[in-house]
């Protein structure tokens, strides 16, 4: 989930590489682009010696193809709730010592007990959001409460839409009244019919892209993360985000270490120190995404605390749903969004 800056590979080599040897422990974290301040890595070298190899994806099936099929060895992963939920499953990832993350005890007790990962064994609460639309308040004069606007014909060749099959089929699901996590093939259909429709008023179907363009006034709406929207705001102020009235997702993202990960304690180092309140402070405020740390939330400005993008009501979180694995079914959805793009191509 979030902001890609970098569309290749990043590699960070923290440290000064003439200054290791042999004894030096190396973690390779891999998260998404640009969601953490890359100050915090340099300084949890500093202070725990472990030299850390940074990369970066762009989504969470992207993420999960490298980490079973690249033969890429990683220990720490960033995933969102429905693809912790997969990969808890599939015995691909390591139950956490907490005795090693005593900074635990900063994470807001709401954050705990998800249902992805409902005994805390897997996972520690890194951001938090939901998903909505980004508009540019100069070119859309009428209120923007629905999903429905994003069919609106007035605005053909000025919408971006997500890139991504199960973010782009949830705005169609919740249009339509339907569960984001529905397994019905009618449904799904339908969705996909609606999708077809809108196919050609979508200038472009892309990634965190879509904050870069509503930032650069080239379209007029697009779907788009909120920690992207906060991004997005600050650049531009004729932007504003809303979530439509029908609802949406609500997503978790966090850290997690691989079963096949060899340096499990340096793994849970860099969690610990993520998690502790001055660097989640730093993590939040250089990405823009809500945090999950009381302590850090606690030092926030309080006009921060109090916007509504960055902390959603209960009334917005009450009537969003949270991802879930659908099993077989996603290859029905990937299959369904496949014919969704080409149709409009």
């Amino acid at each position: 989930m979030k902001k890609v800056l970098l569309a290749a590979i990043l590699v960070l080599m923290i440290g000064a590489f003439t200054a290791c040897n042999d004894d030096t422990i190396t973690i390779n974290v891999f998260n998404w682009g640009d969601f953490i301040d890359p100050e915090t890595i340099t300084m949890f070298t500093e202070e725990t010696g472990i030299r850390v190899v940074y990369t970066t994806y762009a989504s969470n099936e992207e993420m999960y193809t490298r980490v079973v099929y690249g033969g890429a060895d990683f220990d720490v992963l960033v995933p969102s709730d429905y693809m912790i939920e997969r990969m808890i499953e599939e015995g691909r990832l390591s139950r956490i010592n907490w005795d090693n993350i005593p900074n635990r005890s900063y994470i807001d007790p709401k954050f705990w007990d998800l249902a992805f990962d409902p005994n805390n064994e897997y996972s520690v609460p890194y951001f938090w959001g939901t998903f909505g639309i980004l508009y540019n308040t100069t070119m859309v004069d009428q209120v923007v409460d629905s999903w429905a606007i994003l069919w609106d014909k007035q605005f053909a060749g000025q919408i971006f839409m997500y890139d991504i099959a199960r973010d782009t089929f949830a705005v169609a699901q919740k249009l339509l009244g339907y569960s984001i996590n529905s397994t019905d093939m009618g449904e799904l259909e339908r969705a996909r019919d609606l999708l077809i429709e809108q196919g050609p008023l979508v200038r472009a179907f892309q990634g965190d892209q879509n904050k870069d363009s509503m930032i650069n006034r080239e379209g007029a709406l697009a779907t788009v993360y909120s920690g992207c929207a906060m991004w997005s705001i600050s650049q531009n102020p004729e932007l504003h985000y809303v979530v439509p009235n029908e609802g949406t997702q609500l997503f978790f993202d966090s850290f997690v270490i691989p079963s096949t990960s060899q340096n499990q304690e340096a793994a849970e180092a860099f969690i610990n120190f993520m998690t502790r309140p001055d660097i989640a402070l730093m993590n939040t405020l250089y990405v823009g995404f809500s945090t999950t740390n009381a302590g850090a939330f606690a030092m926030l400005p309080v006009e921060k605390q109090n916007d509504p993008i960055y902390w959603p009501s209960d009334y917005i979180v009450a009537k969003s749903e949270v991802f879930v694995d659908l099993g077989d079914f996603r290859e029905h959805l990937e299959r369904a969004f496949a014919e969704v793009l080409l149709s409009i191509r």
